[in-house]
C-alpha cells in the first residue's frame, strides 16, 4: 500500500504490465489522483481520516470483471462450509416416529410443531439438528428482520406492510427455512426483542432491535430439555404460539410482528413434564425409545464413529439418500394442497376425540392435517383410514392427561379407541 501512495507513476506502470494481453486474470482497475483533499484518505471505498491541508492521495478499487450474483453466491458457499458440520437425517437409524413427525410437520407447518420426550442419549437433539439440510425454500423480503411473505399480509411486518399499500415494489429473494435454538438461559429481552441501545446512542432515536422470535418466524423454534425452561419464557412462547404475533412493550415503545414458527422441543420425562397449557400447543407428541437390538446398536456406534473421523465424506456417502428425500419433501407440498379427506373418515376422527374426552378442537385439526400431510408424503391425493391410524397416537395422546401429575398415555388407549370406532 505505501508503494502505491509513495508514486503514482511505479502504479500506473504496475497496473499497465498487469493489465497486458497475456494475463489471463481479472484485476481491479485502480484510478488515483493528487490534490488538496477534505482530510480523507479512501483505502477500498473506506474513509480513514488524514492530517487537513496536506496533498493526499484518493483512489478506489473496483473489479469490473466481477458481478453482484458471483459474490452472492461465493458468500453463501463460504457460509456453508463454515457452519458446523451436520449430521445427515437419512444416517439415523430407528427412532422412526420421530422422524415422522418431525417430516410432516415440515411439509405442513400449520401442523403446529412436535414435542418429544424420550430418554437419555436416544438422538432427539441430532434428529432435529439433522433437519437442517431437508428444510426447503420459501419467499421472503429482502433485508426484512421477519422474512415476512410477500403475498400474505399475515405474515407481513409492519413496514412491508405499508409498502404493500402504498404499492411500492417489493425486492423477494429465495431463502431456506430458518432453524433458530431457544437456549435455556436466554433473557425475555433476547427472545422478545429490545430497543436497539447502538442507534439510541448514535442517533438519539428509540428503535426496536428484533429477537429470536422474529428470527424465527416462518421457520423452526426449537427448545431443547423444554420441560427446564423458566416460567416467563414459557408464558412469552404460550402468548406468541396463540396469536401468531409477538407484542413488544419496552421503554415507551410499542411494536408488533409476526412470530409464526413450527415448535420443537425435547427432554427427558424424568427431569419433569411440561405444564399442559404448553404441553397443548405441540400439535405432535412422539416418544423415543432406547434401542434394545443389538445389531441395530453396533450399527448405530459404527456410523457415529465413521461421522466423528470425517464428517464430510459421511454426509458425502448420504448425499443421494439426502437429496431424494428433499424431493419428496417438496413435491409433498406442492400436493398438499390437493390431497382430500372423504367426511365419513374426518367424522370419524372427531368421534375418537370426543369419546376419549379430548378438550378443544385442536386434536381434531392437527389429526386431519397429518393425516394429509402424510398422504402427500407418500405420493397420494387421498387419505386413507391406515393414514389416520399411523398419526393418530401423536396427535392426541398427550392431549389426554387431566391431571398434571398424571403420565402421559403411551398410544394404546388412543389405538383402542381408533380400532373400535373405525371396524
Amino acid at each position: 500500500m505505501a508503494s502505491v501512495l509513495g508514486s503514482s507513476s511505479t502504479a500506473i506502470l504496475a497496473s499497465r504490465s498487469l493489465l497486458s494481453p497475456s494475463s489471463k486474470l481479472a484485476i481491479p482497475s485502480i484510478s488515483i489522483s493528487a490534490g488538496q483533499s477534505s482530510g480523507r484518505k479512501f483505502y477500498g471505498g473506506i474513509g480513514i481520516q488524514g492530517r487537513k491541508g496536506r496533498p493526499q492521495f484518493q483512489f478506489a478499487v473496483t473489479n469490473v470483471a466481477t458481478e453482484i450474483n458471483t459474490v452472492e453466491q461465493a458468500q453463501k458457499a463460504d457460509a456453508k462450509e463454515s457452519q458446523r458440520p451436520v449430521f445427515p437425517f437419512a444416517a439415523i437409524v430407528g427412532q422412526d416416529e420421530m422422524k415422522l413427525c418431525l417430516l410432516l410437520n415440515v411439509i405442513d407447518p400449520k401442523i403446529g410443531g412436535v414435542m418429544i420426550m424420550g430418554d437419555r442419549g436416544t438422538g432427539k437433539s441430532t434428529t432435529v439438528r439433522s433437519l437442517v439440510d431437508l428444510l426447503p425454500e420459501i419467499r421472503v423480503v429482502f433485508g426484512d428482520p421477519y422474512n415476512s411473505d410477500p403475498e400474505d399480509p399475515e405474515s407481513m411486518g409492519i413496514e412491508v406492510r405499508e409498502k404493500v399499500t402504498k404499492g411500492d415494489e417489493l425486492t423477494v429473494v429465495m431463502t431456506k427455512i430458518n432453524m433458530v435454538d431457544l437456549p435455556l438461559g436466554a433473557t425475555e429481552d433476547r427472545v422478545c426483542g429490545t430497543i436497539d441501545i447502538e442507534k439510541a446512542l448514535t442517533e438519539g432515536v428509540k428503535a426496536f432491535e428484533p429477537g429470536l422470535l422474529a428470527k424465527a418466524n416462518r421457520g423452526i423454534l426449537y427448545v431443547d430439555e423444554v420441560n427446564l425452561l423458566d416460567d416467563h419464557l414459557v408464558d412469552v412462547l404460550l402468548d406468541s404460539a396463540a396469536s401468531g404475533w409477538n407484542t413488544v412493550e419496552r421503554e415507551g415503545i410499542s411494536i408488533s410482528h409476526p412470530a409464526r414458527f413450527i415448535l420443537i422441543g425435547s427432554g427427558n420425562p424424568e427431569e419433569g413434564e411440561l405444564r399442559p397449557q404448553l404441553l397443548d400447543r405441540f400439535g405432535m407428541h412422539a416418544q423415543v425409545g432406547t434401542v434394545r437390538d443389538a445389531e441395530l446398536r453396533v450399527k448405530i456406534v459404527e456410523e457415529r464413529a465413521r461421522f466423528d473421523k470425517n464428517p464430510k465424506e459421511f454426509r458425502d456417502s448420504y448425499k443421494a439418500e439426502q437429496e431424494k428425500l428433499q424431493e419428496q419433501i417438496s413435491s409433498a407440498r406442492k400436493t398438499l394442497s390437493s390431497v382430500q379427506i372423504d367426511h365419513d373418515l374426518k367424522v370419524k376422527i372427531s368421534k375418537v376425540c370426543a369419546e376419549l374426552n379430548v378438550d378443544g378442537l385442536r386434536g381434531d385439526i392437527v389429526t386431519n392435517r397429518a393425516a394429509k400431510a402424510l398422504a402427500a408424503l407418500k405420493g397420494r391425493d387421498k387419505v386413507t383410514a391406515e393414514d389416520i391410524a399411523t398419526v393418530i397416537p401423536n396427535c392426541l395422546r398427550h392431549r389426554l392427561r387431566k391431571d398434571p401429575l398424571e403420565s402421559i398415555d403411551s398410544g394404546l388407549l388412543v389405538i383402542e379407541k381408533f380400532y373400535e370406532v373405525f371396524s
